[in-house]
């Protein structure tokens, strides 16, 4: 066994050493052909391994992920791709390989109307086919909801087992991804395109979209999923399967067969939800509190002393979908590592006394959200945590004038 611990590490100091090679400039071509003769035996969990090593060592993340794509297409074809056992149908893994099957369809639908579109004389692109390549990108738009499920349910659980490397890797790639797709989508709405002007689009701006999801595709497929397989249990599994559905599905819904256990399904709050929890100006129970936080017209967040999210609330309009996956993560790994320095610089001023507040608001879906950020802090001032106060606000700044009669603005339903 000790043997084998050894060959491992050995591989994971050559692959180091190599990849520090590539950093520093030297040929890929030549880089590949040193994995051919050292790492014939490396797996793809070892590169993970490698890049955690890395980070650990001082290489900033940017750094990384600004040569992801490089490592993986210089790897891609020496690596040892170890056989893995297909999950149950509607098992997580299950679920992102058959959206990844489907995204993979998308693209190839996509990269035909290009091809179309390439081959067309100097006039304007026909309606239909500008239809196709619209509908197409609309589809793919859904890969946000398997990002989100990833980035919010798979990495917080691989965090637990001290895998932080997909975290701060991938959800950077996935931002990236995130952008381009944008950016195409702002070409593709231009009306009464020409050939040329959709064929410079196609190559410009459709092409490294394109290009970017394959490459995320293939790095879950290859790397991300198997590692999760190997690493997580059942009882993560089972946190993820039931955290999935806020979520959402891309493009495929998640087959019939899966559920795990009830034993190991996670646990719910065990408090008696009649017995009275006294505050300095009243009482409520359990459940009133909680109804009281599902109906606030806020989404509540709280962040602990130790950066740690110990609370959210549901309501039935959340703004920022949440789930209980991030309870007791730490919170700087709940935001996109672009976002994470903004983060820390937030949490060091309200832990310093230097603040107390900081607020942003943003166009979001189509709504105005205004988020605030509160200290926390007991009685003598000390910091306790971090409050999250996220509001959709859109009709708030439409009103004018005053209202000082009763008008209800739409009935309830009626159960």
């Amino acid at each position: 066994m000790s043997e084998v611990i050894d060959n491992r590490a050995r591989r994971i100091r050559t692959l180091k050493d190599i990849i520090k090679h590539l950093h520093a400039g030297h040929s890929p071509e030549l880089v590949r052909e040193q994995l051919r003769q050292m790492v014939r035996e490396t797996d793809h969990a070892e590169m993970v391994a490698m890049e955690q090593e890395l980070m650990a060592e001082g290489m900033p993340v940017e750094e990384i992920q600004s040569m992801c794509d490089l490592h993986s297409q210089v790897t891609r074809d020496v690596l040892v791709h170890l056989p893995a056992s297909p999950p149950a149908p509607g098992h997580p893994v299950d679920t992102f390989r058959r959206e990844n099957a489907a995204l993979t369809e998308t693209v190839a639908r996509m990269r035909s109307v290009m091809a179309k579109i390439g081959s067309m004389p100097e006039d304007a692109v026909p309606d239909e086919l500008l239809f196709e390549w619209r509908q197409s990108f609309n589809d793919l738009m859904d890969i946000d909801k398997h990002y989100q499920r990833k980035e919010h349910t798979l990495f917080s659980r691989l965090e637990r087992h001290g895998i932080i490397g997909p975290s701060k890797v991938m959800w950077a790639k996935d931002d990236e991804v995130r952008g381009l797709l944008k950016r195409l989508g702002t070409e593709l709405q231009r009306q009464n395109l020409s050939a040329g002007e959709a064929k410079a689009i196609a190559m410009k701006f459709a092409a490294p979209a394109l290009s970017a999801v394959e490459e995320m595709i293939y790095k879950e497929e290859n790397i991300l999923l198997p590692m999760s397989l190997n690493t997580l249990t059942q009882e993560d599994w089972a946190e993820i399967w039931a955290s999935s559905p806020q979520y959402g599905w891309c493009l495929v819904e998640p087959r019939q067969g899966y559920r795990p256990p009830s034993a190991v399904l996670p646990d719910a709050l065990e408090l008696p939800s009649k017995e009275a929890i006294q505050f300095p100006t009243g009482n409520l129970s359990l459940e009133q509190l909680t109804l009281i936080f599902s109906t606030l017209p806020v989404d509540l967040t709280f962040v602990d002393a130790d950066d740690r999210v110990r609370f959210f609330s549901e309501g039935p309009n959340r703004v920022f979908a949440r789930s209980k996956a991030i309870i007791g993560r730490e919170v700087q790994h709940c935001h996109p590592p672009k976002s994470v320095g903004v983060v820390d610089q937030i949490l060091s001023d309200f832990r310093e006394g230097r603040q107390n507040v900081a607020e942003f608001w943003i166009e979001f879906h189509g709504r105005f959200v205004h988020v605030r950020y509160f200290a926390v802090r007991d009685a003598d001032g000390k910091y306790a945590g971090t409050l999250e106060v996220t509001q959709d606000v859109t009709r708030i700044r439409q009103l004018q004038g005053e209202r000082r009669l009763l008008e209800y603005d739409a009935a309830p339903a009626v159960a």
